[in-house]
């Protein structure tokens, strides 16, 4: 029984997003939306939640089918709200005096601290801001939950906690979970939809078995377009050769069948269709040499929260050329205040911390935050020595940032596109060491990939905090995991 059915859906403004999808959502399924940045998955799930209309064809849901959708970003009007009472809000008015004894028993299942439970949203951090969000589409009972990357900055902790709720409390409903990162998706779903502005592609298969197929399947199309070229080009020769000799003979019979030839041809060439490439922009890393073994030598240092209470120390650590250092723990163990010591480190003095005179620093901060929000895409890029207005708007137009998007304030980019522009200083930068604060957040799939070859690829140095499991399994050389605060040094990630 479909309890969503799409009908040749589709949307096409402000451009070709998806078209003619047709498909059905029931008992037991769970779909992962897999695009690049900006090629419509928020879209989709708009649409399936009603809060979108597409350009064509339409979403029908089964009779009385609720739909639970969790977008990305929290509303501001839940701000001021105590978590419980957020939740309570989400229960339906007339009943809600009854029922209010769901929020506990929700609140439980995402084992939520009793401290956290009467603390407003706005204090809470961004992880939790997402697991409260989902409570309050849960609390309502969906019989279909729309998710919206529901991993965003939720750390390994939180994301093992997020899958075993789908595994356990919520394993009966269905759900589509649009997400760019690849251990949730194999984890969670066992659907996978390839969304495309020509012809999307559909798997009964988690991601990585679906992306196998897909890379397939593109290839075996690639093939057939090829002999259909080749076939078309020989009807066509043919058809031109009859022709000739049908004129100069006289001969109706030939020309006639000349003319079969060509319709032949155009009936083929009609079957023909650009390639689907995902065009999300390059993601490109420089790395400049060195002859120093040790970057930096760390000896007795004691990491604190600003406002001075220690959060772990470190009695010896050296970062070797080479080393790509993942740091590991809960989201506040203190993996970000390590990254900004560093950072200061390399432009003042700093005790426990010797630094390398020939480290040259690149640092992408947490959600790209050290970008000049004020400031335009072009402004940055253009103002780097030996850039020029051209250049500038031909470097951001390669890493994905469109015309009008180089033109516009920072601060009103997307995530995906303040991601890249990001990348995009780091590497004219060409530093030799690399501070890396969650630099695949918002980021999509090709370019995590593009980013891991990147590193892989210049033999980077870098002292990284990553969430994403494929990408730390990727890249990582050692890794120091923050506990309780203690410091050790782990095999694997």
């Amino acid at each position: 029984m479909a309890l969503i059915a799409l009908r040749d859906l589709g949307v096409a403004t402000p451009r070709p997003l998806f078209q003619n999808l047709t498909l059905n959502i029931g008992p037991g399924d769970r779909l992962g939306l897999v695009a690049a940045n900006g090629a419509g998955k928020s879209t989709l799930l708009r649409c399936l939640a009603g809060r979108a209309e597409p350009d064509a064809g339409s979403v029908v849901l089964s009779r009385g089918t609720r739909l639970g959708f969790v977008e990305q970003d929290l509303p501001p009007g839940l701000l001021g709200l105590s978590l419980s009472e957020a939740l309570r809000r989400a229960l339906p008015p007339a009943g809600r005096a009854q029922e209010e004894w769901r929020v506990g028993a929700v609140l439980d299942e995402f084992a939520t601290p009793e401290e956290l439970r009467e603390r407003p949203l706005a204090a809470l951090s961004g992880g939790w801001q997402r697991l409260a969000l989902l409570a309050r589409a849960w609390i309502a009972a969906p019989d279909v939950l729309l998710l919206d990357e529901p991993t965003n900055h939720l750390d390994l902790e939180k994301i093992a906690l997020l899958e075993g709720w789908i595994a356990g409390p919520a394993s009966r409903t269905p759900m589509v979970v649009a997400s760019h990162d690849r251990g949730f998706l194999d984890a969670c779903t066992n659907r996978t939809l390839f969304l495309r502005p020509g012809t999307s592609r559909l798997y009964a298969h988690p991601y990585g078995a679906a992306r196998g197929l897909l890379a397939e399947d593109d290839a075996a199309e690639e093939r057939r377009q090829l002999r259909d070229a080749k076939e078309i080009h020989r009807l066509r020769r043919n058809a031109g050769e009859l022709r000739n000799i049908g004129v100069n003979s006289g001969s109706d019979l030939l020309q006639k069948k000349s003319m079969q030839l060509r319709d032949r041809a155009d009936r083929l060439e009609a079957t023909l269709r650009p390639l689907h490439a995902e065009r999300p922009g390059s993601i490109r890393l420089a790395s400049r040499g060195t002859h120093a073994k040790v970057l930096v030598a760390i000896r007795d240092l004691v990491v604190a929260t600003p406002e001075g209470q220690p959060l772990f120390r470190i009695a010896r650590l050296d970062i070797r050329q080479g080393d790509r250092l993942v740091l590991l723990g809960r989201n506040g163990a203190g993996k970000s205040q390590f990254i900004q010591l560093l950072r200061r480190a390399t432009a003042e003095p700093v005790a426990g911390v010797q630094v390398s005179p020939s480290l040259i620093l690149g640092h992408a901060a947490q959600g790209m935050a050290h970008l000049p929000e004020g400031r335009t895409p072009h402004e940055v890029i253009a103002a780097h020595a030996g850039i020029g207005d051209g250049r500038a708007i031909a470097l951001l137009a390669g890493a994905g940032i469109d015309a009008e998007a180089q033109r516009r304030p920072i601060a009103r980019l997307s995530p995906g596109q303040k991601a890249r522009l990001g990348l995009l200083v780091l590497r004219l930068a060409a530093p030799n060491f690399y501070l890396l604060d969650e630099p695949t957040n918002h980021v999509d799939i090709p370019g995590q990939e593009q980013l891991e070859e990147e590193l892989l690829a210049q033999g980077a140095t870098c002292v990284l905090v990553s969430h994403d499991r494929r990408f730390v399994e990727a890249v990582g050389t050692r890794f120091l995991l923050i506990e309780d605060g203690r410091v050790r040094e782990k095999e694997g990630g």
